[in-house]
């Protein structure tokens, strides 16, 4: 297929299937936590429109959460698959801390789950509520436990080599590893802004139509005071990630900045822009400000950042890629922010759910934050090659033993399947969305028989 072998049509495959699945889970936990919100809302003023507003998101996540358990369980088959030599060689740091998931969080999820969508009337309030903050919590504990294995493998401590293979020594090492606080935090924040942003833009469809309901509008401001709290928290959170993986990772930060070269006793200028070309080592067009890479970097004037040329050619990341999926990544963060100011100053000044403008804003940033979200993560992820274990692994030494035919064919099957089912899936959410909370029928309404999360989606 195009000329590409079984290693690079692995890589491609991996990709296409978590780029996917990460999408699900982002809005999971970002909706888990806005309906354990709405309910405390709710039973604290016993306005019915936080009421309704539970009905019609929660309908939204029980389509989401059962798409998101669908693709991700495709991905721990692909450990095996496609990347055995990795399961071999990590698999005693890997399997231990997903199976730590599936135990504390997986389990929660399930055991709270059903009592979260069908218990409305059945249990009481208190337990009902109780439910709907187990869930959460689970969402999160999820995500604790797939952020620690993932940054494991980006800066590994705790462990030794023994005949080939990764032996673990410090268990409290391994989990709160180098990077996993800022990455676990970053990957937080960044779920509630991806489902913020998908809430206020379906506020803003139905207000440009004229559907300007209280539960609309409160919809919209909820959704921009998480925006207006969450992205200025976000951009610090990045900048104290980037201190770190410049620490731990420079040769990722220097392929980010398309940085090739430093004059001895010069602060290093940041490339706004340009096209980083590894062939020729340089940054083609490049738009620079001198000192402003030393600064945000390292903050100081005195300080250098890395040069990609200070790395071995094998050891380099593909600086062409995360250059500009970085740029993606902070474009949309600075985006987010002028958004959070101007929902201020407009609820200043009464004119929130009436400006046009503003409403048009925000619904083009409805995916914006799903977006950010797959531009870091595609910075995180190919910044950190050549290696699956930072140091330890290289992904050539990584795959399995398939020929490219075979990669090929899978790979193929997967983007028919995936679009063909997950495509179905994200049209019925949107129509639940065009329908609007007014729409929604009161959960505890579905049949006591109903045994699948979907059901509760009518």
């Amino acid at each position: 297929m195009f000329n590409l072998d079984a290693l690079d049509l692995a890589r491609i495959q991996f990709a296409f299937t978590v780029s996917f699945h990460i999408i699900f889970p982002a809005i999971t936990i970002g909706l888990a936590s806005f309906l354990a919100v709405l309910e405390g809302c709710w039973l604290k003023t016993n306005n019915q429109v936080y009421k309704d507003l539970y009905h019609f998101w929660s309908k939204l996540f029980a389509v989401n959460f059962g798409m998101g358990v669908v693709s991700g369980l495709v991905m721990a088959y692909e450990f095996g698959t496609n990347w055995a030599r990795f399961s071999d060689f990590a698999g005693s740091i890997t399997g231990p801390l997903l199976t730590y998931e599936v135990l504390t969080a997986f389990f929660l999820e399930a055991g709270f789950l059903g009592v979260m969508l069908f218990g409305w009337d059945r249990v009481g309030r208190r337990l009902h509520f109780f439910a709907t903050i187990m869930v959460a919590i689970g969402t999160l504990i999820s995500m604790f436990w797939i952020l620690s294995s993932n940054s494991w493998m980006q800066t590994p401590q705790g462990i030794e080599i023994v005949d080939g293979r990764v032996a673990p020594v410090d268990w409290f090492k391994i989990v709160f590893n180098p990077s996993f606080p800022y990455r676990l935090m970053h990957m937080a924040l960044a779920a509630f802004l991806s489902t913020a942003f998908f809430v206020g833009a379906s506020a803003a469809w139905h207000l440009l139509r004229c559907n300007n309901t209280p539960q609309i509008r409160k919809m919209l401001s909820m959704a921009m005071w998480m925006i207006l709290v969450a992205t200025p928290v976000q951009i610090a959170v990045g900048d104290a990630h980037g201190l770190n993986t410049l620490e731990h990772q420079p040769a990722k930060i220097a392929a980010i900045e398309g940085h090739w070269d430093n004059t001895p006793g010069e602060p290093s200028p940041l490339v706004l822009f340009g096209l980083p070309d590894m062939q020729a080592e340089t940054t083609r067009y490049s738009l620079e400000v001198p000192y402003l890479g030393s600064l945000i970097l390292t903050h100081s004037l005195d300080k250098q950042i890395p040069a990609l040329k200070s790395f071995a050619k094998e050891d380099r990341p593909n600086s062409t890629i995360i250059f500009w999926s970085f740029r993606v990544m902070a474009g949309l963060g600075m985006l987010m922010l002028l958004c959070a100011v101007a929902a201020l100053v407009l609820r200043r000044n009464g004119a929130l759910y009436r400006n046009r403008v503003f409403l048009w804003l925000a619904l083009l940033m409805g995916p914006s934050g799903l977006i950010a979200l797959l531009a870091g993560w595609f910075t995180t992820e190919i910044g950190r090659q050549p290696w699956v274990v930072y140091g330890l692994l290289r992904t050539t030494q990584a795959a399995s033993n398939h020929g490219a035919v075979q990669m090929s064919v899978t790979l193929a099957l997967f983007v028919v399947i995936y679009f063909s089912v997950f495509t179905v899936g994200i049209g019925y959410m949107m129509r639940l969305v065009r329908k609007g909370p007014n729409a929604a029928d009161a959960l505890h309404t579905v049949d006591a028989t109903a045994r699948r999360p979907l059901s509760a989606a009518d």
